[in-house]
C-alpha cells in the first residue's frame, strides 16, 4: 500500500473492509455455535465472580463495550486490567474463578500474550476473542471465540472491531439464554446490508476543515464514541475526543460553543432521553451537533435504523466507518495507511 489516493471512497481497503461486516457477522454467528453454546454452558454451571477484560487501541473498545453488557445483562462486575502490571512491574495477580477476555485482532502482541498467560496460571478461565486462530494470542488462551473476519489489511480497524462487539453479544445471548437478545442477533446481518447505505454525507460536508471534535455516546453507545474519537485521529487526522453524556459536562462542555462540533451516538435505552438533552444543551450554546440515534430528526439527524439497544451501536459504528473513510479522502489522506502507523502493534 502507498500514500497515492483517489477520490472513490469505495476504492480503499477501509471501505471495501467496512462493507463485509454483514457477512462477518453472519459467517461468525454460525460458525461460532458450538464453541460459544459450550463456554456459556459452563459459565452458567461455574458462574465467575468477576470478569476481567486486557486488550489495546480497537479492541480496547470493543472491550469497553463487553464491560456494559456484562454488567447490564448478566450482574457481573468487569474490569479492564492495565497490561504494563503483569507485562512490565510482573506483579502477581489473584484471579482464581474469574473469566478474563482477552481482544485482539492479530494476536501477536507480547503484552497481550504475556498477561493471558499470567491469567491463566492465576485460576483464570482464559477465552481469546481473537480474529488470528494460529496466533500466539490463541495458544495461550484456554479458549478460542475466532472473529472470523478474514484478513484486514487496512491499517484502521473496522470489521475486525464489529466482530469483537458481536462475539462478546454471541457469548453473552447463550449465557443468559436471552432470547430477545438472540432474536437481535439473527436480525442483525439484515440490518447491517440495509444500514449501510444510510446517508451521512452531512456530517462528512461538515468537517472536511474541523480541527477539534467532541464524539459523545453512553451505556453501550460510549464504547463506539471512542472507537470513533480513535478513527477520526487515525484516518482523519482530526483531533477528536470521546465523552459520556454523563461526563462531558463534568469540564470538557467549556469548549463547546460556536465553530466546535459534536458528535452524538444514542441507543433506544435508559440513556436515550439524558442523551439528547444534553445535544440539545449543545446547540443551545451555538455548537454544531449531529446526532445518531433512533428516531432523531432535525438538523444533525444521522439516519440510524431502529433495532435492539444492544445491536445499535454495531449498525452505528459501521455508518460511522464509511463516513470516516469518505472523510480521510476529502482531507486529502490515505484512511489505509495512516502516517506513523502499522496494522500490528507489538507493545511489550
Amino acid at each position: 500500500m502507498t500514500n497515492q489516493i483517489g477520490t472513490d471512497p469505495s476504492s480503499t481497503l477501509m471501505y471495501r473492509e467496512a462493507h463485509e461486516a454483514a457477512d462477518v457477522v453472519e459467517r461468525q454467528l454460525a460458525q461460532n455455535e458450538v464453541v460459544v453454546s459450550a463456554l456459556a454452558a459452563r459459565l452458567r454451571q461455574h458462574s465467575p465472580n468477576m470478569a476481567i477484560t486486557c486488550a489495546r487501541g480497537s479492541s480496547d473498545h470493543a472491550a469497553m463495550y463487553a464491560k456494559y453488557v456484562l454488567e447490564t445483562q448478566l450482574g457481573i462486575v468487569t474490569a479492564s486490567a492495565s497490561p504494563s502490571v503483569t507485562s512490565i512491574y510482573n506483579a502477581p495477580q489473584r484471579l482464581e474463578g474469574a473469566l478474563y477476555l482477552a481482544i485482539s485482532q492479530s494476536g501477536r502482541s507480547p503484552d497481550l500474550v504475556r498477561n493471558a498467560e499470567a491469567a491463566r496460571a492465576a485460576g483464570a478461565i482464559v477465552v481469546a476473542l481473537v480474529n488470528v486462530e494460529d496466533s500466539p494470542l490463541a495458544a495461550a488462551a484456554e479458549v478460542v471465540i475466532p472473529l472470523r473476519a478474514g484478513p484486514e489489511k487496512s491499517v484502521a480497524a473496522t470489521k475486525s472491531y464489529i466482530a469483537a462487539l458481536v462475539a462478546t453479544l454471541h457469548l453473552v445471548a447463550r449465557w443468559s439464554e436471552d432470547t430477545e437478545l438472540d432474536e437481535a442477533l439473527r436480525a442483525l446481518p439484515a440490518q447491517l446490508r440495509q444500514g449501510w447505505d444510510a446517508d451521512w454525507s452531512g456530517l462528512v460536508d461538515a468537517l472536511v476543515d474541523a480541527r477539534n471534535f467532541f464524539v459523545v455516546g453512553r451505556g453501550y453507545g460510549f464504547a463506539i464514541a471512542l472507537e470513533a474519537a480513535l478513527k477520526f485521529k487515525e484516518t482523519c487526522a482530526l483531533h477528536a475526543e470521546a465523552f459520556s453524556a454523563a461526563e462531558v459536562k463534568h469540564g470538557p462542555m467549556a469548549l463547546v460553543g460556536p465553530e466546535f462540533p459534536v458528535l452524538f451516538f444514542a441507543q433506544d435505552d435508559e440513556t436515550l432521553a439524558s442523551t439528547l438533552a444534553v445535544a440539545s444543551e449543545f446547540r443551545g450554546r451555538g455548537a454544531r451537533v449531529w446526532v445518531a440515534a433512533p428516531g432523531a430528526s432535525g438538523e444533525g439527524a444521522l439516519p440510524l435504523a431502529r433495532s435492539n439497544a444492544l445491536t445499535a451501536p454495531v449498525l452505528t459504528i459501521q455508518s460511522f466507518y464509511r463516513a470516516a473513510n469518505a472523510l480521510s479522502l476529502r482531507r486529502g489522506l490515505n484512511p489505509d495507511v495512516p502516517p506513523h502507523l502499522n496494522k500490528v502493534t507489538e507493545t511489550v
